[in-house]
């Protein structure tokens, strides 16, 4: 494990070690195993960023549920318009069944409110969120975040499927921008 990292132009400190990561999802887990155990929910896992979080934390589920992944188009050309355009990849039917939203950050919290939104076109029974970061500070919008593994503060970071320009997602660790 290496206490510091260069990442194109920016260098970043260890800040929360994988141990640390795992026990969390371990624990949110055992929480949706408690809480869920008769609701048969189906995980929806947003790409790329909660990759890493879903296969962590679907190790840990042991209730009879099904997970699948989409990708969220919210940009026009570099610039994020904090609106989802569209949910691409959701193929399964969503109607009448308890969606677990995976999400790797909740920062500002636009995206997860206009997917939100969004998700209500396919008339789900329910919708709750299960993050594995959250920044309360950086907290724009009113939202209930279900599951939360960590709050950090209002640092830039990388690692554990969180990227700098498309790097750094495959480390196990997560870092912070120095």
């Amino acid at each position: 494990m290496k206490e510091a990292i260069t990442i194109k132009d920016k260098q970043f400190d260890l800040f929360i070690e994988h141990e640390v990561i795992k026990h969390e999802i371990r624990r949110v887990a055992q929480q949706i195993n408690v809480e869920l155990a008769d609701r048969n929910p189906i995980f929806l896992a947003v790409l790329n960023g909660a990759f890493m979080f879903a296969a962590e934390l679907m190790k840990e589920v042991s209730i009879p549920c099904e997970i699948t992944f989409v990708r969220l188009a919210s940009y026009q050309g570099t610039i994020s318009t904090n609106q989802v355009e569209e949910v691409l990849g959701l193929n399964e039917d969503i109607e009448g069944r308890l969606v677990i939203i995976v999400e790797d950050i909740v920062d500002s919290g636009a995206t997860m409110a206009s997917l939100l939104q969004e998700l209500t076109r396919y008339k789900p029974e329910e919708v709750k969120i299960a993050t594995l970061l959250f920044k309360p500070a950086a907290m724009k919008k009113k939202l209930q975040l279900d599951y939360v593994a960590l709050e950090i503060p209002n640092d830039f970071i990388v690692g554990f499927g969180l990227d700098y320009n498309g790097y750094g997602r495959n480390l196990k660790d997560i870092y912070k921008v120095k």
